[in-house]
């Protein structure tokens, strides 16, 4: 009879404690408002409340009470769920955000139907119980919730993916916490922002560490930052099955002419293309980019093809919403951390739950202030760029040219010929070959004749295997002799090999600086956490920069002739590409091309920001539309529910008008603020 009196007990038979229902309610909001209290604080909160010491037995107590009272909620909920006939992941998924999918007749037809992003995150780990010794409590609830996604949905796509040869022997130890690498190899490789991303390297290499039962959470969100899907990572960093298995459960709600934000969405896109969805997401044309944060760290010609900005009909589309929901999870480890599946499960569940209740009552806020800017910066923009036009003597044509003349020139530059790559091969064993016993060998021997035959023989297995190298190569190249050092072939192809090694080192070093630049200037407009990310990211990026200043350093010199070495303090005012003065010894000097001038680059930048803001109010002024069609579309059916529950189960009708409450009132809300705008932009 307690449950009568407001009270949950914790135990089926003689209960000795018991826990209000006021009490519960209040501690399920405290975490809403703060979601690393854990129930830990609560429990010793209301010992101190009761003027009792805090035992542990109390905590278990509360937990169970807690457990039982989360569950009667969602029976509720289920419940209600029914009545409306929306209890399914598909209804959910069609209907978790109205902006983004609540389409109505003769809406204007949009290049993108719905914009999605996807990225995994690994604060919210949880340990694993065998770590200490002991077995882990059997529990066999499974979640409440549609937002999972189960782990057979999810390793259905485990062998999708065939693993990409590693440059490492020992992958077992590598462990990744970061997303970006600054290592900068001894021996540099051709400079691709695939093999600077950890998520982008071969799945059996992306290992964490085995303490971790589940090692991060891997999300969905739209556009608004409403999550869609959740799946957790177990024992690994982001596997392709992951984005995998959100895509397919996306593009079988949600339909064509979509677009996923990813942070390596030009990476993944390869890998979508090549797994047994490729043809199905191909037919229904579903466009990858990455993200604008993200973007700026990749290459300038990924750029150019994966950036929103550069893409046509994401607007002002930043395809950042999953680092949105992250920032706030963040507060969610600390209270997961150690407790079992089943609690971190639910832990989880409500956050998602009250984080998409926020963004609804929030929602014409985030359309009013988008609203706002993109109009902005149609009137500033306008006026700019109709100045630089006029100054260049350029019209809107040449912008999309220019780009496609960047894009066609750094495609050119990616890749040598083969043959070509071969004889620049053969030259670099050759010499290898040469200087492989000379170069500090003898000297060291001559220093310590104790270990003079190691020495020797070092020497010359290192003779053997350049000499092997070499001959094989003169065999791909079908040579009849060796060449001779000094020959006009040796000396055109040992040219190339040196001028290759500093375009690696230029690219290289021009790629560092741009992403530091751009940090620094996100350093000033960033919350206090995301300030010590980016000041360790700058730390590490320095340290990386400084490596990179020697190599080129290095290279540099090695030219015919030499380019001037750099400093340190040089590098700040390199921040484009038009910029680098060191571009002038390459063969093709890419300055002269009008992409690349300065001026040039700005107007192109502001044409196309121009471009999406246009597309941002386009597809704004349709959400619009969708919200206040749904709004006016849900009042109507939630009303009729309730009232054909009053005859069948009045107290569900009763509950049911309490909880909808809140949404009524977050209604109203959107509706003034609707209106507002149209009275203020005079809306279609």
């Amino acid at each position: 009879n307690l449950i009568y009196h407001g009270y949950l007990d914790c135990s089926p038979v003689y209960p000795t404690v018991a826990f209000s229902l006021r009490t519960l309610a209040v501690f399920r909001q405290a975490c809403r408002a703060c979601p690393h209290f854990s129930i830990h604080m609560q429990c010793k909160m209301l010992c101190h409340l009761h003027n009792m010491l805090y035992r542990p037995y109390l905590f278990q107590q509360l937990t169970q009470a807690f457990d039982m009272y989360l569950d009667i909620v969602h029976r509720v909920s289920q419940k209600i769920q029914v009545a409306l006939h929306c209890d399914t992941r598909e209804w959910r998924l069609q209907n978790e955000c109205s902006a983004c999918f609540y389409c109505v007749n003769d809406e204007p037809t949009l290049t993108f139907d719905w914009l999605v992003s996807v990225d995994g995150n690994n604060s919210l780990k949880q340990w694993d119980p065998t770590v200490y010794g002991t077995t882990p409590h059997a529990d066999h609830r499974t979640p409440r919730s549609t937002y999972w996604l189960s782990n057979k949905e999810v390793d259905k796509f485990k062998y999708e993916v065939k693993a990409r040869q590693g440059t490492h022997t020992d992958i077992s130890a590598e462990i990744y916490d970061d997303d970006w690498s600054t290592e900068v190899p001894d021996v540099p490789k051709e400079f691709n922002c695939v093999d600077r991303w950890h998520n982008t390297k071969a799945d059996v290499r992306k290992k964490t560490l085995n303490v971790f039962e589940e090692s991060g959470i891997f999300i969905a969100t739209c556009w608004h930052c409403f999550i869609l899907l959740a799946c957790d990572m177990m024992k690994s960093g982001e596997l392709a099955k992951y984005p995998l298995s959100m895509i397919n459960c996306l593009v079988a709600a949600y339909g064509p002419n979509g677009a996923c934000a990813y942070d390596i969405g030009c990476a993944f896109a390869k890998t979508a293309s090549t797994s047994s969805i490729g043809p199905r997401i191909w037919a229904l044309g579903l466009c990858f980019m990455v993200g604008a944060f993200h973007g700026h760290a990749h290459n300038r010609l990924c750029q150019l093809g994966w950036h929103p900005m550069y893409i046509e009909g994401t607007g002002n589309t930043e395809g950042e919403g999953c680092e949105h929901v992250f920032s706030a999870f963040n507060e969610l480890a600390q209270s997961t951390r150690h407790a079992t599946w089943f609690h971190r499960r639910q832990a989880i569940e409500e956050h998602i739950a009250f984080w998409n209740q926020d963004k609804y009552e929030v929602l014409t806020r985030f359309i009013r202030n988008h609203y706002r800017e993109a109009m902005d910066s149609v009137r500033r923009l306008s006026s700019e760029l109709t100045f630089l036009k006029a100054a260049l003597n350029l019209s809107d044509e040449d912008f999309p040219r220019f780009i496609a003349e960047e894009r066609s020139y750094l495609n050119s530059l990616k890749q040598q010929p083969v043959q070509d790559m071969q004889k620049v091969c053969y030259v670099q064993g050759a010499n290898a070959a040469l200087s492989s016993v000379v170069e500090g060998d003898f000297t060291t021997m001559a220093a310590a004749l104790n270990q003079a035959h190691v020495w020797v023989e070092l020497a010359y297995t290192k003779l053997q295997n350049m000499e092997a190298l070499a001959a094989h190569i003169q065999g791909q190249l079908s040579l009849e002799s060796p060449w001779k050092v000094g020959g006009e072939e040796y000396a055109h192809y040992r040219e190339e090999a040196m001028l290759g090694k500093y375009c690696k080192a230029l690219g290289e070093l021009e790629q560092l600086v741009v992403m530091c630049l751009f940090e620094l200037s996100k350093l000033a407009m960033s919350g206090y956490k995301l300030c010590q990310q980016i000041s360790k990211g700058l730390q590490q990026r320095s340290e990386a920069i400084w490596k990179v200043i020697t190599w080129y350093n290095v290279q540099a010199g090695r030219l015919d002739p030499p380019c001037s070495p750099i400093l340190w303090k040089d590098i700040a005012q390199y921040s484009f590409l038009g910029e680098f003065d060191l571009l002038q010894h390459v063969h093709d000097d890419v300055r002269e091309r009008m992409w690349a001038k300065l001026a040039v680059h700005e107007a192109m930048t502001k044409f196309f920001k121009l471009c999406r803001a246009k597309e941002e109010i386009t597809r704004l002024n349709v959400e619009i539309r969708r919200l206040r069609t749904a709004i006016h579309d849900e009042e109507q059916e939630v009303s009729q529910t309730i009232a054909n529950l009053c005859h069948s189960d009045p107290l569900l009708a009763l509950e049911f008008e309490c909880r909808h409450q809140p949404h009524t009132v977050a209604n109203a809300v959107h509706i003034h603020h609707l209106d507002h705008l149209e009275n203020q932009y005079g809306l279609p």
